[in-house]
């Protein structure tokens, strides 16, 4: 929306004086023989208008020349000041802010969708509303705005409990706001560990959340997120403390089962377990691995060879 700043663009038309353009006339006392150009009364010895190159009695002058009050809609006469802004006329004391009514003839003003304004008013007319108590924004109120929606500073608050957030963190949720304790209280996910809401930062395993300082190994207290980790029994321990303390040792060659990387098949038989790499003949070495096999006083041999024994 367009508006001008007048730094008094207009005329005051002051008794004797004689301004310029198309409404500048003179008044003074007629010294001549001369008659009203409307009404012919003689003018000698009275007060006149010289308009236009015509001379008239303040009567006619007021009833044929003069211009016509914007605001009271009365005749300006010709001993009164006038004020001038774009082919509008008013008195002077007329001249006021459309809002507040203060008069503004010898003062800056602001005309905005035809009215007159003080720059008061039409710095307030043309604030933001506050979002809470649709009132004016103006310069110097402290205020919070939110994707292009402006709020006073103290009436930005927890669409729950209703205090002032002002500039304090939040949390939106649809067309509402609310502070910490309301969010956590109402939507926060709780850590399956420590049961305290998770603002920022969680993980989630087996669709429950956590903390991701929560989320850690049962033995050595590292954090698992992102990391390779092995559920045992609703316990969860990173590669080194499960090789260390949970993993069964290999009949082979005697190291940790892992289920990572090589050797993640497993062959079990009798309590014992191997990595399907090392689970091969006692005599001729041969992988039996998904192969029939003959299990002989704690030892693995195939069919040929334990034949032989």
């Amino acid at each position: 929306m367009t508006f001008y700043v007048a730094f008094l663009a207009l005329k005051l038309i002051w008794m004797l004086s004689s301004p310029t353009g198309p409404s500048s006339y003179k008044v003074g006392t007629m010294s001549e023989k001369f008659d009203c150009h409307y009404c012919r009364d003689p003018l000698q010895g009275k007060k006149y208008v010289q308009k236009d190159g015509r001379h008239c009695c303040l009567k006619c002058f007021d009833k044929f020349c003069a211009n016509t009050c914007v605001d009271c809609r009365k005749p300006i006469s010709a001993d009164a000041k006038e004020v001038h802004y774009k082919n509008r006329y008013w008195h002077d004391n007329c001249f006021r802010c459309a809002k507040c009514l203060h008069p503004l003839a010898s003062e800056t003003f602001v005309s905005k969708d035809g009215k007159i304004l003080c720059n008061k008013c039409a710095t307030r007319e043309d604030s933001p509303r506050c979002k809470g108590c649709f009132k004016a924004i103006v310069a110097g109120d402290q205020n919070v705005e939110y994707k292009g929606t402006v709020w006073h500073k103290d009436c930005f608050t927890c669409s729950n409990c209703k205090q002032v957030i002002g500039t304090g963190s939040f949390f939106p949720k649809g067309e509402d706001f609310y502070c910490v304790t309301c969010h956590e209280t109402k939507f926060a996910k709780h850590c399956v560990k420590c049961n305290k809401a998770i603002t920022s930062g969680g993980i989630t395993y087996q669709d429950q959340p956590w903390h991701a300082e929560c989320f850690v190994c049962v033995t050595c207290s590292k954090k698992l997120a992102g990391q390779r980790f092995t559920a045992v029994e609703d316990q969860y321990y990173c590669v080194d403390c499960y090789k260390n303390f949970v993993a069964k040792k290999c009949a082979g060659c005697k190291n940790p089962i892992t289920g990572f990387g090589k050797g993640s098949s497993v062959v079990a038989y009798e309590g014992q377990s191997w990595h399907d790499y090392c689970f091969h003949c006692k005599k001729c070495s041969v992988n039996l691995a998904n192969k029939r096999f003959v299990f002989h006083n704690e030892q693995v041999y195939c069919p040929d060879c334990a034949k032989k024994l």
